[in-house]
């Protein structure tokens, strides 16, 4: 029998070997984390189904602002942890030493939607590095952007490495290993050097131990990290005002956050796609005033850059409970910015199609919609 091994523990050591196996674990009894219904899905006049969450809002300072749901509650960033795994690369000076530039270094950060702009960008990366497509280990999957899919489908080609979404994240760290001197065959082990330096930034910005941060396997194969919502919101607060709050207490860390989020903000496309994603069409819309990271299992991370009304600038964190990524947690987002008067008329409907949504029958019959229901 195959067994899945993950790293997983609350208080991880990286001086330890953790495994876990799903075929030989039972399920805890911990007492679910309280949660808040954030979206209704009506048939007629009656409510059908109910999507539970939680938001985080916290400032640069670490007040909270606004909370719903249990702020403790513990889950992965999955890929909106990338900003932070991107740092490492900039501090280190391999961005610099291969010329990254401000484009490849939102691709890394991205969870690019498989486009012939992705993929042109992360072969830069590989050839400024002298790698090539195969020693990616984040393997394969069909392109996220709809065109390109039925175009790869239409001519009998198989999706390649470099349509997985997490290829510039996996080119990005290849380019760290290689400047770093340390080995590449083995670059995404949570125990590899390159790994230990980018959980170290992740707890700098989250400001939590290092050794407190759960550990486990992403679906790119790289490791994903676990902590409280809260530490999560924090996390994007400091990214985006690093200077203003001295929150990073160094220099160097401050330029690398600052370099990332104006290259999220200035190249929004690399970090999403040019077709109905969220990331990129927020980022667009507020013309980089919020930076936006989405992570699987219905979780949004959003920066809010310090502003008049939010001097100490703002992170949010949205994990919607049962995984939704799109009839639940779009219009969440949109909505959590609206209640915090972070978006314009003009904008709202600029990304009008995030928000409420109609649902139709197979006769284009109107029969109900999905909304928002809650209140910060």
């Amino acid at each position: 029998m195959r067994r899945l091994l993950i790293v997983s523990r609350r208080r991880f050591s990286f001086g330890a070997t953790v495994s876990y196996d799903p075929a030989m674990t039972q399920p805890t009894q911990e007492t679910p984390p309280q949660t808040v219904v954030l979206v209704e899905v009506t048939r007629g006049s009656l409510i059908e189904a109910r999507h539970r969450g939680f938001i985080v809002v916290v400032d640069s300072a670490g007040q909270i602002v606004a909370q719903l749901g249990d702020g403790s509650a513990r889950t992965w960033y999955r890929s909106a942890a990338k900003p932070f795994q991107t740092i490492p690369i900039i501090t280190s000076g391999a961005a610099q030493h291969f010329g990254l530039t401000a484009q490849e270094l939102a691709v890394i950060t991205g969870s690019h939607s498989g486009e012939d702009i992705h993929l042109t960008a992360v072969s830069s990366i590989l050839d400024k590095i002298g790698c090539t497509e195969t020693e990616l280990l984040c393997g394969a999957h069909t392109p996220f952007d709809d065109v390109t899919a039925k175009q790869l489908r239409a001519t009998g080609q198989a999706p390649r490495i470099l349509h997985n979404n997490c290829s510039g994240k996996h080119a990005g760290m290849l380019a760290f290993a290689k400047f770093s001197q340390q080995p590449l065959a083995n670059y995404i082990d949570p125990q590899h050097a390159i790994q230990r330096q980018i959980r170290e930034v992740l707890a700098r910005f989250a400001a939590v131990p290092a050794e407190e941060i759960d550990i486990a396997v992403d679906g790119c194969s790289a490791p994903v990290f676990g902590v409280s919502l809260t530490a999560m919101a924090r996390s994007y607060a400091q990214l985006v005002a690093a200077r203003q709050t001295g929150s990073a207490q160094d220099e160097t860390l401050c330029q690398a956050a600052e370099r990332v989020v104006a290259a999220m903000g200035e190249f929004p496309e690399m970090v999403g796609g040019n077709r109905n994603r969220l990331d990129t069409d927020l980022m667009r819309a507020t013309h980089g005033q919020v930076i936006a990271k989405v992570g699987a299992e219905g979780v949004q991370l959003l920066g809010v850059k310090p502003c008049p009304r939010y001097p100490a600038g703002l992170g949010i964190a949205i994990k919607i409970e049962d995984g939704d990524i799109r009839r639940a947690r779009d219009p969440v987002v949109i909505e959590t910015l609206r209640q915090l008067g972070l978006l314009t008329d003009e904008q709202l409907a600029q990304l009008a199609r995030y928000g409420r949504t109609p649902l139709f029958n197979f006769r284009r019959i109107e029969v109900g919609e999905v909304r928002t229901c809650f209140q910060l």
